[in-house]
């Protein structure tokens, strides 16, 4: 039964310059954003933000960049991506954020399909834009985030902001909340890049609806991992903070997210589930090897966990304590968005005290459609859809599953200079996600899966390979996995899987066993695993075959399989 959930007062902004204003005014003395690697503008408050922010705009307007000019970004997590993004929102510019892992050739064509004028790098890219100026004709001008002498024709960013005059913030251009603002390329099904246009409008909804469902306050602070590229961290992880009169703080990379974690004492982290899966797997394994702990720590944590649904709050931070200092102590809830977690890992931190939620959503979607609450969640739901999101499900079957449709004021304006696509994607005002689900009688949206994934069992069921391979994953023998289709010599389609095992877990397994890691071990094992897995699916779900993969998959930035690269046997 659907429950009526009060909704926390908001401040109601329409565009991101308004935010920017307002929160700058609010929150002036405040940090805003810090880096922890040395950049040349390691930190700054709302006041300072701004003040680069007008300085920067101005700068670029004495460029001759006019108004609605397109300006691409690429680069490490920063402060200076972050002024980038946000003068161009401020001064009524288009950004074209560019994913940091991108191919030289897949860097140029997001250039010039975007008709960007102008480009903001990090010194890393120096490299890549130096005499470039032939190729991408359309690009007036190259700006580097960092001192360089690899190009001449290169301006600076700092030179730029420094030597500039701080433009009236009361002349601002006026902004058009449903204006293009940004243009988001995102891998298509075919490797093909698309350009998603989202405007201010779009964003500011998304941040309205996003935390009058989750209450985001001054003193939280964002530990950032994830690539601000993205749209979920570009939202959620850089103007969600900003909007609330928290901060962000940019990690020094992956592998130093614990340390940094306690460095800023973070209460908020945004994360894929591989991320989380990794985190609990490693606090499991620690654990384990312990001999008191592995013991007592498993009873802990079912008894807590009643005492909490009796009533009984704070007592599993208590308990738990030393596991959270490893965690700086200040860790309010772990957010994961990008691809559905595993339920038992998020039952697993929500039993160690630590808060756990996800959401759902798309880059067309800017990005949240659906989200749990701190106070009503399932773990094996994306969520609750936002208050101005309507969802409905397509031609569902008799499960209750169909392509899930969406609309609401957070959904994009189409794919830059693709009509057709963009046709295809909308139906009488819906937006087609692509993805497979149903609602629950609690209101509560899962995913079953990717249509164009989908494998049809030889009865005729839909089989959705995302929901045998997050329980393959939960080997400790299987780094990673993709479940596919596949031809057998009788023409019916069998369900098969690619593996990439998990080289940690056979070497502890062969010094606990004084065996010798051979294909036979590795093979046998594995068999092993999947008839586990088998037996906990229906037998049309059944995988009939698997294959050892030498190397990991290519995976987009928010570790999802890129699963058109994969060739199947």
């Amino acid at each position: 039964m659907k429950k009526n959930l009060k909704l926390y007062d908001v401040p109601q902004i329409n565009t991101i310059q308004q935010m920017m204003l307002e929160s700058a005014e609010k929150f002036s003395h405040k940090i805003a954003l810090e880096d922890l690697n040395p950049t040349p503008i390691k930190s700054v408050t709302y006041e300072e933000l701004l003040q680069n922010i007008l300085k920067f705009g101005t700068a670029l307007k004495k460029l001759g960049l006019q108004e609605r000019a397109h300006i691409a970004v690429i680069g490490e997590n920063r402060v200076q991506w972050a002024i980038s993004f946000l003068t161009c929102m401020c001064f009524n510019y288009v950004i074209v954020p560019i994913d940091k892992n991108l191919t030289t050739n897949e860097i140029f064509n997001i250039v010039h399909e975007s008709d960007s004028e102008a480009i903001i790098f990090s010194e890393s890219y120096s490299s890549t834009f130096s005499g470039s100026h032939v190729a991408l004709k359309k690009v007036k001008h190259f700006i580097c985030m960092d001192q360089t002498k690899e190009d001449a024709n290169f301006l600076y960013m700092v030179d730029l902001i420094t030597n500039a005059e701080m433009a009236d913030k009361k002349l601002l251009p006026k902004i058009n909340p449903n204006d293009l603002a940004e243009i988001i390329f995102t891998s298509g099904s075919l490797g093909r890049a698309k350009g998603v246009m989202l405007t201010q409008g779009n964003l500011a909804a998304n941040l309205v609806d996003m935390v009058s469902m989750i209450i985001i306050g001054r003193g939280d602070r964002f530990l950032s991992v994830l690539p601000m590229h993205h749209t979920y961290e570009c939202t959620c992880g850089m103007l969600c903070p900003l909007y609330s009169g928290a901060s962000a703080h940019y990690a020094r990379s992956l592998k130093t997210v614990v340390d940094d974690i306690q460095k800023v004492k973070a209460t908020i982290l945004l994360g894929v589930p591989l991320l989380f899966d990794k985190m609990f797997k490693r606090i499991m394994k620690t654990i384990h090897e312990d001999k008191v702990k592995s013991k007592v720590v498993p009873p802990l944590m079912k008894i807590t966990s009643l005492l909490q649904t009796a009533g009984v709050k704070g007592l599993k931070q208590k308990i738990f304590k030393e596991l959270h200092e490893k965690f700086g102590g200040a860790i309010r809830i772990f957010i994961a968005g990008g691809a559905a977690p595993d339920p038992l890992v998020a039952k697993g931190l929500r039993e160690l005290g630590f808060t756990f939620i996800q959401g759902y959503g798309l880059t067309e979607t800017s990005p949240i459609l659906a989200l749990n609450r701190l106070d009503y969640f399932k773990d094996n739901a994306a969520g609750i859809p936002l208050p101005r999101v309507e969802i409905k499900i397509n031609e569902p079957d008799e499960e209750g599953i169909g392509e899930i449709w969406a609309k609401g004021p957070s959904i994009m304006l189409g794919y830059y200079k693709n009509d057709k696509l963009t046709e295809e994607v909308f139906e009488k005002g819906w937006f087609k996600t692509g993805d497979q689900g149903y609602v629950d009688e609690d209101g509560f949206l899962h995913i079953a899966g990717r249509k164009k994934n989908v494998i049809i069992s030889k009865s005729g069921k839909n089989v959705f390979p995302e929901e045998i391979e997050d329980v393959l994953n939960r080997s400790p023998f299987i780094l990673e996995c993709m479940v596919y289709g596949e031809k057998d010599q009788k023409q019916d389609e069998i369900i098969a899987v690619q593996i990439v095992v998990d080289a940690e877990a056979f070497i502890e397994l062969a010094e606990n066993e004084g065996v010798e890691i051979n294909d036979e071990l590795i093979n046998k094992k594995i068999a092993e695993e999947i008839d586990k897995t088998n037996k906990q699916l229906a037998n049309y779900k059944h995988i009939r075959k698997f294959y050892i993969r030498d190397n990991e998959f290519e995976k987009t930035t928010t570790q999802k399989i890129k699963r058109y690269l994969v060739e199947k046997s």
